[in-house]
This record gives C-alpha cells, sequence and structure tokens, in this order.
C-alpha cells in the first residue's frame, strides 16, 4: 500500500471534492463509499473500485474487503490526515471510491411480476437513504426515482442506507418518461394520494406488476401522476396527525404489497 502522511495530498484533495461536490462526481464518474459495511455491500452490487484508503494501523475485518487492498490501488492513510478527511468521527477506517453506474430506465430488468417502487422528487439525501434501507429490506424489485432533486451518490444517501442503496435496481428519469414505461410494460399504477377515488391501502390488491407511487411529504404527487394512476390509496392515521414519514409511508405499502403478492417469506 502507497502511504500518506499528510491531509494536503493530492489524493486526498480529490477525494474531498469527491465527498463535497455532486459536479464532481458528475464530471469524474467517481464517488466515495465510506464504512466496510457499506463497501461490502458496494461489491455485492457489483460496482467497481477504483481506489481504496485506509487508517493506518487498521485492517478490514471480512475477506472481500480485504482483497480490495490487493486488487486496487491501495492508500495507508496517517491517523490524523484520515481524521480529518472522514466523515464520521473516527468511527469507520476505510473508504472507497468507485465508479458510478448509469440508471437508465432502459437498463431495468424486470419480471412480468415486479414489484417496484417510484418515489417523484425526493429532495432529502437522508429520506433517499431511508426509502432504500427500507425497500431492501421488502425485497422490492426495483427503485425509480422520478424527477430527481438530489445527487444518487451523496453521501448521506449512501450512509442512511447502510449500503442498501447499492443492492437494488435503480433508475432515475421525468415523471413523463416515468409514466410511459410503465404503461408501456403494462404495470398497474398506484398512488399514495388523498384522491376522492382513494380506498385504504389494505384494500387493494397489489396485482403484478405493481409500481407503488409516492410523492413528497410537503407537496405530494405532481397532477400527471394523479392522473396516471389506476388507483389512489391511502393509510388511515390519527386526525391529530397530519401525515407520515415518507419512507414509513413507502414501508407500509410495500411491506403490503409483498405480502398481497405471498412473498414476505421467500
Amino acid at each position: 500500500m502507497k502511504p500518506i502522511h499528510s491531509s494536503k495530498n493530492p489524493e486526498l484533495k480529490q477525494l474531498r471534492l469527491l465527498f463535497e461536490k455532486a459536479r464532481e462526481r458528475k464530471k469524474k464518474g467517481l464517488f466515495v463509499i465510506e464504512g466496510e459495511r457499506e463497501i461490502k455491500k458496494a461489491l455485492l452490487g457489483k460496482y467497481n473500485f477504483t481506489q481504496i484508503f485506509i487508517e493506518e494501523g487498521s485492517t478490514p475485518e471480512t475477506p472481500e474487503v480485504q482483497a480490495l487492498l490487493y486488487q486496487t490501488t491501495a492508500f495507508q492513510v496517517e491517523k490524523n490526515a484520515f481524521q480529518r478527511i472522514s466523515r464520521r468521527s473516527g468511527s469507520e477506517k476505510i473508504l472507497a471510491v468507485s465508479e458510478t453506474k448509469s440508471h437508465e430506465l432502459e437498463h431495468l430488468k424486470l419480471s412480468d411480476q415486479a414489484l417496484i417502487l417510484v418515489v417523484e422528487a425526493p429532495e432529502k439525501p437522508g429520506n433517499i437513504g431511508a426509502l432504500y434501507r427500507t425497500a431492501a429490506a421488502a425485497k422490492m424489485d426495483a427503485v425509480i426515482i422520478a424527477n430527481p432533486k438530489t445527487d444518487f451518490y451523496n453521501p448521506n444517501s449512501i450512509r442512511s442506507s447502510l449500503g442498501s442503496i447499492f443492492l437494488l435496481p435503480s433508475a432515475l428519469a421525468s415523471s413523463s418518461k416515468v409514466i410511459s414505461y410503465l404503461n408501456k410494460k403494462s404495470f398497474s399504477i398506484v398512488a399514495a394520494a388523498l384522491e376522492p377515488d382513494a380506498i385504504p391501502y389494505n384494500q387493494y390488491d397489489y396485482k403484478t406488476p405493481c409500481a407503488l407511487i409516492l410523492g413528497t411529504e410537503s407537496s405530494g404527487l405532481e397532477t400527471n401522476w394523479l392522473e396516471a394512476a389506476h388507483q389512489s390509496l391511502i393509510i388511515p392515521m390519527a386526525k391529530t396527525v397530519d401525515s407520515l414519514n415518507l419512507s414509513v409511508s413507502a414501508g407500509i405499502l410495500m411491506y403490503e404489497a409483498q405480502r398481497k403478492n405471498n412473498r414476505l417469506e421467500k
């Protein structure tokens, strides 16, 4: 491994730019993953690593991550220098740089029984990460982000997903393109929305292929989604509560859809 003793090292400066600037990530086609657990999940997602940075005196616990030290360009970083670039206050001892992936709709490979989550214009990276963590736990087949507002590889999305963002097929596109895609593939489009024809979420059959559509907590779904939906669903709640957290609402719908399709035990 190549030693690094100063936080002013050019490699660490580039690493800091990838951490902080979405424009730099897009320009380079690279992003940063912090933490051994997250790196391991990116390996499962078949991401291609270009560099590994490990704090001096540390050793990865898992064989898969240990192997990366010999399969890519690896740097051993002096402890103080490493802590200056780490975002987790010393709780993680390893960082990796990986190539980004294409997230075109056309690249999704979905079966005729697919259950997918579509989220329109989520803005908070933490929410996006939480959605992916729940979607992975619920064994969804894919996640589509319509009208994306935030860089897919934002470090906070990765962190809050605990690396689950790497495990699910994903696509990013405008709402109009996503709606066209879903109709072409004969998906049932089911929207979480307070519409006059909405029914309680547990009364719907979720016949596949099925897409669960959710909007932002503040403004909900745009009109084009409401017009495209084959059915609107509501989650009954106490009158004293205005709304549920986006990831909580999504989790309720995803698990109900999987339950109705007898997929929770698989």
